[in-house]
């Protein structure tokens, strides 16, 4: 009997030690925040939890939620959104799951909290509208859910930088433009008289350069509030969060907001991306910055000289700091630092973002309303996928299911179904 001879890798065993040692240090980031703005109309607002917690058998999660809304036409679809939507995306997540199951869970919540908050407004006839950027932090894990303009950036320890929220302005994404007129929406510009159009692309009736916003009641249900969700995991060494309304990016790019307070504290960090901003193009916006460290428990961050033009990687200099005792060995086997791309879902069709596969599927309860989570009686219940093109694809009787309101808002999102709607502009 031969024996083939390979060669392992091995780790040494006081590496593995090490590790065991510090993974309980490390196990939680800690989670540090800054928020700096100006306001111009008074419509911005943000949600900024550190300490959310949930429980599960005997033990106790914690996690940390910040939001940003940027109302247009008044402010109280931003209030409400506030005020509301942390509650309904997590009266969307079955109780009792694990931590893995809890996050892979989010996505699809995020999804019905979103349409919820906005279905539940609509019936205070408010006619206000608001984007939302919406980040979940558990662990070293973050969930951003986004609609409309405002948006989320990461930089990574190393220097990489991601961007976790997508752009639903309708001069940029064609793909939204051509989803708004295949729903029975109109994009163009304003038409000032005698064929002149001017200013960037919008939807009519209503007039709304974006394409997604909870609320605006008022534009058609065309605009919807189906959230762009991407889903991360980072490494030990951390990251910074930059969240900002349209105010901050229609000034400065990401790399310059993120340059600008480098080797910053979070909480000088946001006032100086603010500074910037006003200093680019003034104040035409309300402007507003939440910036959220997410750093190793056992090193705080040091503060680093603020320089103008520094090398991409000093960011980690912030995050990590390298201990004299290190050797050559731990560097060898220490975490590389990466950044994993878990989930991204940008489809505004209730039937493709609510549908979940083996073994997800079975974290949801059968006869509760996918959107609502109010109880469905057996029969009663109408399918997510009723009227899809391809019916055979799918077995309806497996759900979701959807409860009659909802479904009506499914269709009305659609295109499906009639609606009436009010021609009145909006200043977004």
């Amino acid at each position: 009997m031969s024996v083939r001879s390979e060669h392992h890798h091995t780790v040494p065993l006081s590496v593995l030690l090490k590790r065991e040692l510090m993974s309980e240090k490390i196990e939680k980031p800690e989670i540090v925040h800054g928020q700096a703005g100006q306001s111009k109309k008074g419509e911005d607002f943000a949600l900024l939890k550190s300490d959310c917690q949930r429980m599960v058998g005997d033990g106790v999660y914690t996690y940390s939620v910040y939001g940003l809304f940027d109302g247009h036409n008044g402010s109280a679809a931003a209030i409400y959104s506030k005020e509301n939507l942390l509650n309904n995306v997590v009266s969307a997540i079955p109780p009792d799951l694990n931590r893995d199951e809890w996050l892979a869970a989010l996505p699809r919540a995020l999804v019905a909290g979103f349409v919820k908050t906005d279905k539940d407004f609509a019936e205070k006839g408010q006619k206000s509208g608001t984007t939302v950027t919406f980040v979940i932090i558990e662990g070293w894990v973050v969930t951003v859910a986004s609609v409309g303009d405002s948006r989320c950036v990461l930089e990574s320890s190393e220097g990489g930088i991601y961007y976790l929220s997508a752009d639903h302005r309708l001069e940029t994404n064609e793909e939204e433009r051509v989803r708004i007129t295949s729903s029975g929406g109109e994009v163009g510009r304003l038409n000032t008289g005698g064929g002149a159009e001017v200013g960037p692309l919008r939807c009519w009736p209503g007039g709304l350069c974006l394409s997604r916003s909870i609320g605006d009641m008022d534009i058609g249900e065309f605009v919807v509030p189906v959230p762009y969700v991407k889903q991360v995991k980072l490494s030990t060494a951390g990251g910074r969060l930059v969240i900002c309304s349209d105010g901050v990016w229609d000034a400065l790019p990401a790399e310059v907001a993120l340059d600008c307070c480098r080797g910053m504290s979070a909480e000088s960090a946001a006032p100086q991306i603010v500074k910037e901003a006003l200093q680019a193009k003034g104040l035409r916006d309300d402007t507003t910055c939440v910036v959220v460290d997410i750093l190793p428990q056992e090193k705080p961050p040091a503060p680093v000289p603020h320089q103008k033009k520094p090398v991409k990687g000093m960011l980690k200099a912030m995050f990590r700091k390298k201990s004299s005792e290190s050797s050559s060995i731990d560097k060898e086997y220490m975490e590389p630092d990466v950044v994993v791309e878990l989930y991204e879902e940008g489809s505004a069709m209730l039937s493709e973002r609510l549908e979940t596969k083996y073994p997800l599927c079975n974290m949801f309860k059968l006869f509760i309303c996918a959107v609502c989570q109010v109880e469905i009686k057996p029969g009663e219940g109408i399918s997510v996928h009723e009227g899809a093109e391809n019916p055979q694809k799918v077995r309806l009787w497996d759900g979701p299911f959807l409860c009659f309101s909802c479904q009506e808002k499914k269709e009305a999102m659609e295109g499906k179904r009639s609606l009436d709607r009010l021609s009145s502009g909006s200043d977004e």
